[in-house]
C-alpha cells in the first residue's frame, strides 16, 4: 500500500485567526487534506516566546485556534490535531539541533529581525532567538514532506532544510527534506491599508466575526482618499477594498475596478459587494463552528486523541534519531 506524503502546519495560540491566516495557509490546508496525511499543531511553546507573561489566556487560545482550523474546513476525521508542548520529543529534538546551529545564523534570520522590531525587543531571549530551531523540530518529528507557510516564514523553512541536510550528513539520512508550500494569494494587507493583517494590529477580519461585525469593519476600510462623491473617478490600485475584491471576489473585481475608475460605482456599493463575497466564505465556517461549540468537550477530545497519535510518531522518530547519533546506550 502506498503511504501518503505528510503535511505539517500550525498556528501560535495568541488570539483568533483572521482572513490573512486563511489566504496565507488555511485554504491550502483545506485543499490538500484529502491528498496528504495532514498534521496541524497548536504552537503553544512558540506562543511563549512573545506571550510568556500572559499564560492565563493560553488554555482558551489553544482551543480557539483548533476551532478556527476546524471551522475553516479542516475535518478532524482527516486531520491530526495536537498540542506542541505535550510532545516532549519536540523539545528533545530542538536541543539536539541547537548543537550545530550558530547564534549568528539565528540573529541574521530576516524573520527574527522583523519580529524583534515589531515587538520592540532590544535584547532577545534564548527562546525567541531559537524558535526557528523549535520549528524545525515541529516539522521533522513527524517527517513532514510539505509545509504550507506564508512568505514571511520562508527564511525559517530554508533554515529547516539546512538543519535536515546537516543532520543527515553528520549522522545518517533518516529525515526527509521538507518543501514549503506558498499560497497563490499575495499577503493580505490590513483594513487600514498600512500593514499586513495582524492579530496585534487591530486591522483584521476574524474567521469568527459575525456578519454585522464584518460589515462594520468593511465599511470602515480604507478606500481611495481622493474620492469624495460616488461619481468621482477613483484609483483602485490605492484602495484596500479593491485589494480584497481581488482575493475574495476575483470574478467581479476587474469590472468593479473599471467602474471605480470611471465613477459609475461608489465606495459604499463596492463595499456591499465585498461583504456579500466574504459572507459566502464565512457563513459555512460559522455553521461548522456552531456545530462543534454546541458539544462541550469535543474540541478537547480532538486535541487529546491527536496529541496521543502524534506522541507515538514522535517516539518512533526519536528512536531513529538516537540510533543515527549513536546515543542509544542501552
Amino acid at each position: 500500500m502506498t503511504t501518503r506524503k505528510r503535511i505539517l502546519t500550525g498556528d501560535r495560540p495568541t488570539g483568533k485567526l483572521h482572513l490573512g491566516h486563511y489566504v496565507g495557509s488555511l485554504q491550502n490546508r483545506v485543499r490538500l487534506q484529502d491528498e496528504y496525511d495532514t498534521f496541524v499543531f497548536v504552537a503553544d511553546v512558540q506562543a511563549l516566546t512573545t506571550h510568556f507573561e500572559r499564560t492565563d489566556r493560553l488554555a482558551a487560545d489553544v482551543r480557539q485556534v483548533a476551532l478556527d482550523n476546524i471551522a475553516a474546513g479542516l475535518d478532524p476525521e482527516k486531520t491530526t490535531y495536537f498540542i506542541q508542548s505535550m510532545i516532549p520529543e519536540i523539545a528533545e529534538l530542538t536541543a539536539f539541533y541547537s548543537m550545530f546551529v550558530t547564534v549568528n545564523t539565528l540573529r541574521h534570520n530576516p524573520t527574527i529581525k522583523a519580529e524583534s522590531q515589531q515587538y520592540g525587543y532590544a535584547d532577545l531571549s534564548y527562546g525567541f532567538l531559537g524558535y526557528p530551531i523549535s520549528q524545525t523540530a515541529d516539522i521533522t518529528f513527524c517527517k513532514a514532506d510539505l509545509v504550507p507557510v506564508g512568505e514571511d516564514q520562508l527564511p525559517h523553512m530554508e533554515l529547516t532544510r539546512k538543519i535536515v541536510r546537516r543532520f543527515n550528513d553528520l549522522y545518517k539520512p533518516v529525515l526527509p527534506e521538507p518543501q514549503a508550500l506558498l499560497s497563490d494569494c499575495p499577503r493580505l494587507v490590513g483594513l487600514d491599508g498600512k500593514a499586513k493583517m495582524g492579530k496585534s494590529l487591530g486591522n483584521g477580519i476574524y474567521l469568527s466575526d459575525p456578519s454585522a461585525v464584518v460589515a462594520e469593519k468593511v465599511n470602515a476600510a480604507l478606500t481611495d482618499p481622493a474620492r469624495v462623491r460616488a461619481s468621482d473617478k477613483g484609483t483602485p490600485s490605492v484602495c484596500t477594498v479593491n485589494t480584497y475584491h481581488s482575493v475574495f471576489n476575483a470574478t467581479e473585481q476587474p469590472d468593479l475596478a473599471e467602474r471605480c475608475k470611471n465613477g459609475s460605482i461608489g465606495c459604499v456599493a463596492c463595499k456591499k459587494r465585498l461583504c456579500a463575497s466574504l459572507e459566502d466564505l464565512l457563513a459555512p465556517m460559522r455553521e461548522r463552528r456552531a456545530h462543534f461549540t454546541a458539544k462541550p468537550g469535543q474540541i478537547d477530545e480532538i486535541l487529546q486523541s491527536g496529541t496521543a497519535k502524534a506522541r507515538l510518531i514522535a517516539q518512533e522518530t526519536m528512536r531513529e534519531i538516537r540510533d543515527a547519533m549513536q546515543i542509544s546506550y542501552f
